[in-house]
């Protein structure tokens, strides 16, 4: 079938300054500062980070798709100016549930920009790590707008700069490696944040790209546009290239290829879409999705929120997703029920005709450079990159794997009122300052379902370094921890003690580790207290 919508109605709202830098030796090195700072006005990174979200204390089990319209306080968005929030509880809920967090921008970012490649230096909390991309440039003078390439698997790169597009060619594997254990995970994200995050690969990798995006942003834009950025993968990389869109608004044109289980299909669809990869086999393969998702595995309907969320947290932005219905692991029917999903959303948002997806494909084989979507890649980065085309999106899914959304959805399109979006709300009060050298903190985070529940604890030391640490908290009454992981327990009901490993007691100033534990009954309403030794 094929679904056209009008020609995109979204305003542009980036404007760019030049920017004095000192080029060497045909590069430009460049120090991330604010936008006060550089007389740059773009996009940010995530325009909700100043919204107000309180994430749900428990979980209700909802085998139909969540409604992206309903806000957590179980209202309903009337207008287009509420998007922006309603996106930061979807970001949110993404994080705490799926993804694990993907951290703003660090404290520094250095880095250069050349016709041959992008290095980026990052330094944090006291610590350090560098990584770099290669760029390939079409023919024509600069500065020209660039598609990030995740590990050299995306769209046919050769038509991407005949457009008039530069690649980026980003290793994601330098930033967040395949192949380690969760709780020892290895690249320049776990680096700075530390290897036994919480925070998956697909994260990892799409704070990577923003990373690029900051040494973009801060050069002279001799080379290339920081206002036109768009990023394509394929099979595991398409699995990034979604996250990266999604959590990143800077990234005008997502493109994600045969992304799979962990990519666009919704996780409520594929347990029962036959040959489809289990979600416990996408999360055991590698580290891509977050820790918290182990829960979720064996029952995706507890999930708070689903992939057709994601494609909405893309919207308004240009999203063009490729499917392979010839391959039953790849879910394509689950894909084009997230793709369908999400753009309701877009629709309301009055930009229908800016997604585009595809899965009416001849050619089976993985991750192919295919005619059918050569057109289509086109006209993207000619809308969304190089501002000069207006062709709408359309929806071409293949007879293989057609989905039905209304089998997934019991909520209706909303019609939303107003154009403009309304005024940031004023930032978040301070945190509270952080516990005396020598001391440590703990907070506790509960997923919880009918008749049991996970617990995560965090602690964190204060000012000085720690050597040890216990947790204590009470059990709520008729409670019981069945299982444990990465700490030491006394007790399974009532007052209950935790303390740590011969391997995660040494914990930084004001660094972080994490335990858990399992229980039945009800985990939430705990406080939990720390002391060290």
């Amino acid at each position: 079938m094929i679904i056209s919508w009008g020609r995109s109605r979204i305003r542009s709202t980036v404007v760019m300054l030049a920017v004095a830098a000192f080029a060497i030796a045909g590069s430009v090195t460049v120090v991330a500062r604010t936008a006060a700072d550089t007389g740059i006005f773009a996009v940010p990174e995530d325009d909700g980070a100043g919204c107000q979200v309180t994430l749900p204390g428990s979980l209700t089990a909802n085998s139909r798709l969540p409604d992206p319209f309903r806000k957590l306080d179980g209202t309903r968005i009337t207008a287009r100016s509420e998007w922006r929030c309603r996106r930061a509880e979807i970001r949110r809920l993404a994080e705490r549930y799926v993804y694990g967090e993907k951290p703003g921008k660090p404290t520094t970012v250095t880095g250069t920009v050349s016709n041959t490649s992008v290095t980026v230096n990052v330094t944090h909390n006291g610590r350090s790590a560098s990584f770099s991309a290669g760029v390939q440039l079409p023919t024509g003078t600069g500065p020209f707008p660039a598609v990030i390439v995740l590990g050299g698997f995306g769209a046919d790169t050769a038509t991407i700069r005949a457009t008039g597009a530069a690649v980026i060619n980003y290793d994601p594997l330098s930033v967040g490696r395949e192949g380690t254990p969760r709780n020892n995970k290895q690249g320049a994200f776990y680096s700075i944040y530390g290897n036994t995050s919480s925070t998956g690969l697909l994260a990892a990798w799409a704070w990577g790209a923003s990373r690029i995006i900051d040494v973009i942003e801060q050069s002279t834009g001799t080379v290339l546009r920081a206002d036109a950025v768009g990023v394509t993968g394929c099979s595991r990389y398409g699995k990034g290239a979604f996250a990266v869109g999604a959590f990143d608004q800077r990234i005008a044109l997502t493109m994600p290829i045969e992304s799979g289980s962990a990519g666009a299909p919704i996780f409520r669809g594929i347990p029962g879409e036959s040959g489809s990869q289990p979600l416990s086999s996408a999360y055991g393969e590698q580290p891509w999705l977050g820790d918290a998702f182990s829960s979720f595995t064996g029952n995706p309907n507890t999930l708070p929120v689903d992939t057709h969320e994601t494609v909405a947290m893309i919207a308004p932005r240009g999203l063009f997703i490729m499917e392979n219905p010839h391959i039953d692991w790849l879910a394509a029917r689950s894909g084009s029920v997230a793709a369908l999903g999400g753009a309701e959303v877009y629709k309301a948002l009055g930009v229908g005709g800016n997604i585009t997806y595809w899965s009416d494909i001849q050619d089976g084989t993985h991750c192919a450079s295919r005619t059918e979507w050569r057109t289509p890649l086109q006209q993207n980065i000619q809308k969304y990159l190089l501002k000069t085309g207006n062709a709408a999106g359309v929806f071409r899914v293949s007879s293989r794997k057609p989905g039905n959304l209304a089998e997934w959805r019991d909520w209706t399109t909303p019609t939303l009122t107003g154009g403009e979006e309304e005024p940031p709300p004023p930032p978040p009060p301070p945190p509270p300052p952080p516990p005396p050298p020598g001391a440590c903190s703990a907070t506790v985070a509960t997923n919880q379902w009918t008749g049991g529940f996970v617990n995560t604890v965090r602690v964190t030391a204060g000012a000085a370094a720690i050597s040890g640490w216990t947790v204590a908290m009470t059990l709520p009454s008729g409670a019981t921890v069945t299982s444990g992981w990465e700490a030491n327990r006394s007790g399974s009901t009532g007052a209950v003690q935790f303390t740590n490993l011969a391997h995660n007691g040494a914990v930084g100033a004001g660094q972080s580790v994490e335990f858990g534990f399992q229980g039945t009954g009800t985990g939430t309403g705990m406080t939990p207290t720390c002391a060290t030794g």
